[in-house]
């Protein structure tokens, strides 16, 4: 992990600007046990199926990918970010196949079949409209853990 300080100039000033949300009233909803819930993964990463429009720079909109889907791609462009470790593994970002174990080991109920990923290097503020879009489609699904990675 890269320390603000050690960033590029660029990066450096980009995050330095930023300033944490408030929010009134957060959406949290009461803990279930673990052998019930149902869990889906939200990462930063920019991951997408292979041949999806990648993300631009400062994207504000979101990819889906599956549970069963393993050919996926980054188009998260930082300098100071090392590919190497999930080029190898998938799963040190987007852990699925650990879920399934542990779903198929009854520690968690189910691993839902559709996961959510943004660009990391984008402001939060002007992902509310995809991440109220990614929050009712969990919903749909019956989604009631979500396991955020940021990248």
């Amino acid at each position: 992990m890269t320390k603000i300080p050690e960033m590029p100039a660029v990066g450096r000033g980009f995050i330095s600007d930023l300033t944490m949300p408030v929010f009134e009233n957060p959406a949290w909803t009461p803990a279930v046990p673990a052998k019930e819930r149902r869990v889906s993964i939200v990462s930063t990463a920019a991951v997408s199926r292979r041949g999806d429009k990648p993300f631009s720079w400062l994207a504000k909109d979101h990819r889906v990918f599956y549970k069963t889907d393993r050919d996926l791609v980054m188009t998260h462009v930082a300098v100071e970010f090392d590919r190497s470790a999930w080029q190898q593994d998938l799963n040190v970002i987007i852990p699925l196949d650990r879920l399934d174990e542990m779903a198929a080991d009854g520690e968690i109920g189910s691993v839902a079949d559709e996961h959510y990923s943004f660009m990391g290097a984008a402001d939060p503020l002007t992902m509310e409209k995809s991440a109220r879009e990614v929050a009712s489609q969990m919903k749909q699904e019956g989604v009631n853990t979500v396991y955020l990675i940021p990248i």
